[in-house]
């Protein structure tokens, strides 16, 4: 029951990002669009992600319960030294869910909408940085338990290169995951090609940002080109993101936009993969080499079992409604 659980643990993480991330993505290519067509880029994005934008965060609640119940010591131990980075990124999803509301459906237009308008933009791009600060503190290896001081426990634990580095890889990757995804909601040729431009800007970011991880993680020591590059499944899966990106900007060029959203949700899963595989199962790096492992850090069986039967069985009550709900709404208009 233990592989189950963990099972559930890591299509949580994924799903969050793919369909989370590009939530955040929406508010991040929405900050940078021109004053002149951001109401265009508005309508598209609300009929996109605004009737299942929070059934997204389903995702994230069912990572946080596994984490609470099934292994205390990492969600403990995440809880303790990477407060700071939860915090905002859980103030950032409150505050954009927030604006995402009231800008949308306030009976009174007023000039309110000025500060919701910004308030879901820049919670937007903090709340993915943040996801990626806190992916790569738990990666970095600078989690201390040891710490005497509270820089060393609190702040240094995710304040690093590295850290920032995933964080503005990650806030790349959403922003390319929204566009990707708003570019088939388009109802205008005009329309796509804004938001085929914004792809190309969001793609070129991340290929910046991603040899930035790469960079800072040769400084500080993470041994992210042995996960990636010297591991067999960690080249295929890179091997696989470039070949389904090559792919995804041949459609692009060749007006096919039916399957863009599934090359992207792929090139993303792939990419961590690739990252992930050879450190699995390895859940967080600690300052001094040591690591806490999902195998050595899981909770007493009688738990475990219970919360795998309950995943098992709330799959099959809320995935067909689930699904069923991003049907409807991906209808387009008559």
């Amino acid at each position: 029951m233990e592989q189950i659980v963990i099972a559930f643990l890591c299509l949580a993480i994924l799903l969050y990002f793919l369909l989370g991330g590009a939530d955040f993505g929406a508010g991040i290519i929405e900050l940078f669009t021109s004053t002149k067509n951001r109401s265009r880029t508005r309508k598209t994005m609300y009929h996109a992600i605004g009737p299942v934008w929070e059934a997204n965060h389903m995702w994230l609640i069912i990572a946080i319960v596994i984490l609470f119940v099934a292994f205390p010591r990492i969600y403990t131990t995440m809880s303790v030294h990477l407060h700071i980075p939860l915090a905002v990124m859980l103030i950032g999803i409150i505050a954009r869910g927030t604006a995402f509301v009231f800008r949308h459906y306030d009976a009174v237009k007023d000039d309110m909408q000025w500060l919701y308008n910004r308030i879901f933009r820049y919670s937007s791009f903090l709340t993915a940085l943040f996801l990626g600060i806190i992916a790569g503190s738990v990666l970095s290896g600078k989690v201390d338990p040891d710490a005497t001081n509270f820089a060393d426990a609190y702040i240094f634990s995710w304040f690093n290169w590295f850290s920032i580095s995933v964080g503005l890889f990650t806030t790349a990757l959403c922003g390319f995951l929204a566009a990707i995804y708003l570019i088939g909601e388009c109802k205008t040729e005009e329309d796509q090609k804004r938001f085929i431009k914004k792809a190309k800007y969001m793609n070129f970011a991340a290929v910046v940002f991603g040899a930035m991880v790469f960079f800072s993680a040769a400084m500080e020591d993470v041994p992210l080109m042995n996960w990636v590059v010297y591991n067999k499944v960690g080249l295929m899966a890179v091997i696989l993101a470039s070949l389904s990106l090559v792919l995804l900007w041949y459609l692009l060029l060749k007006g096919r936009t039916q399957i863009l959203r599934i090359l992207a949700g792929f090139q993303v899963t792939m990419i961590l993969v690739a990252i992930s595989y050879a450190h699995f199962p390895n859940f967080i790096r600690l300052k001094g080499g040591g690591v806490i492992s999902l195998y050595n850090t899981i909770g007493p069986e009688k738990t475990v079992q219970s919360l795998g039967w309950a995943l098992v069985l709330g799959s099959f009550l809320i995935l067909p409604f689930l699904g069923y709900l991003f049907y409807k709404f991906q209808q387009k208009e008559e």
